[in-house]
């Protein structure tokens, strides 16, 4: 697979009051609505964990929406990493 210099793939934790608030879902939707590919799922440690690939700009809102999340969520803070390599991830999903 051809590496694209536009698209770039992140791993975000969030953590605080992140479950059972819709977050998975809401994130999956504004996932979608970026152009995003890529999962997120809930940890055994309460956080919700994604990773996301694409367009910097859209995976940048991606981060920004993370902060602050659906209305229910009360996010303490995210940590973001870059991964070097990219997954071609065919849609967004919601992983159990």
């Amino acid at each position: 697979m051809a590496m694209d210099k536009n698209k770039k793939r992140v791993a975000m934790r969030v953590h605080g009051k992140v479950q059972g608030v819709f977050f998975r879902a809401s994130t999956q939707e504004k996932a979608r609505e970026l152009g995003l590919t890529g999962f997120v799922q809930n940890q055994a440690d309460g956080t919700v964990y994604l990773e996301a690939e694409g367009d910097a700009q859209a995976l940048q809102a991606l981060e920004a929406w993370a902060q602050v999340g659906p209305r229910h969520a009360r996010v303490e803070k995210v940590k973001v990493e870059e991964k070097e390599d990219l997954k071609g991830f065919e849609t967004f999903e919601q992983r159990r």
